[in-house]
């Protein structure tokens, strides 16, 4: 009986942790939806072999959505990213925390190491990832279209092949390494930032919750280090991704290079040089680091707020079960 109940807890507190989660992917997809939209064409472009481009800066795609009276399309794909972005938020969150809870009932330990951690962050985002992938490339490829020509959804995913569907799938799993060290570096840094609050707090209390500014510093942080360090990887599957452009001048044959990894790293190599493989970076900090720092932000309040409808429900499910046994 009482260990059906610890599953029944476990359930129950993984699923607050994944709507907590989704949500706050809603709130920050949502608020900085033109800046992913710009940044992502910023991205998706490499320099042509006369050394022209499109978007010297990053402003350049937001001056060209005013002048072309096309300001709405920045939010093109909004919809398919807020699909996308929910679904992988609650899987990625629920595995997370029903994952560290269950090992931390196997093995019998108060606390999770670093390894175990990461570990743990980088199987759920990879469920994720592979569970997700078609929504992420339709997002991309609606994004990078060109302003006032984006394709809905059905249309997006329908236009090739089931394949090209799960365009740029390698390198998402490579890129779970991000919210592993995201995550990770966050968790460690509040249990530290709570512990001497923990004492404090009886079993039947709320779960701990940082304040809104500690939560939006600690995912700034967290996120800085792991976008820095998996950029790269980030700006290639952008372009693995993007909506082939039928006013650039690129021939059909140079767009199936760039469909591969091979092929963005050379193009980026041979056209940019190194500096290339973290054009834009500074877009994708600000862009990731307010994204992540939001959603942990309301993750945080909304796990806090919703303890006690978690605890009323796990009362009444011990007492239906209770009134069945009689």
């Amino acid at each position: 009986m009482s260990s059906s109940s610890s599953s029944s807890s476990v359930d129950l507190e993984s699923i607050s942790e994944a709507t907590s989660g989704a949500i706050g992917a809603l709130v920050s997809t949502t608020i900085l939806y033109p800046l992913d939209t710009c940044k992502a064409k910023y991205q998706a472009e490499v320099r042509a072999s006369h050394g022209q481009q499109k978007y010297r800066y990053l402003s350049d795609v937001l001056w060209e959505a005013i002048s072309t009276r096309q300001v709405l399309s920045l939010y093109q794909g909004l919809g398919t990213k807020n699909l996308q972005s929910f679904i992988a938020q609650f899987v990625y969150f629920y595995g997370y925390s029903y994952f560290k809870r269950l090992y931390l009932e196997k093995s019998g330990s108060k606390s999770i190491g670093t390894r175990a951690n990461l570990f743990i962050a980088a199987a759920a985002g990879s469920c994720t990832a592979i569970l997700t992938q078609p929504l992420d490339t339709a997002s991309s490829r609606m994004q990078t279209s060109a302003f006032g020509k984006s394709k809905s959804l059905w249309q997006t995913l329908t236009e090739g092949s089931w394949s090209e569907a799960f365009d740029g799938l390698g390198i998402s799993l490579l890129l779970t390494s991000n919210p592993a060290i995201q995550y990770t570096v966050f968790d460690q840094l509040k249990q530290k930032l709570l512990m001497g609050k923990q004492n404090k707090t009886g079993k039947g209390s709320s779960p701990e919750a940082l304040s809104a500014f500690s939560a939006f510093l600690l995912g700034a942080i967290s996120k800085s280090i792991a976008t820095i360090l998996t950029y790269p990887a980030i700006r290639s599957k952008v372009m693995i991704q993007a909506a082939d452009s039928s006013d650039d001048g690129t021939t059909e044959g140079r767009q199936k290079s760039r469909k591969t990894l091979s092929g963005v790293v050379y193009a980026i190599w041979r056209k940019e040089g190194a500096l290339g493989f973290f054009k834009g970076l500074q877009a994708q900090i600000l862009k990731t680091v307010l994204s992540s720092a939001l959603l942990l932000m309301v993750k945080e309040k909304i796990t806090a707020t919703t303890w006690v409808l978690i605890l009323a429900i796990q009362r009444y499910l011990l007492l239906t079960r209770r009134l069945k046994s009689m």
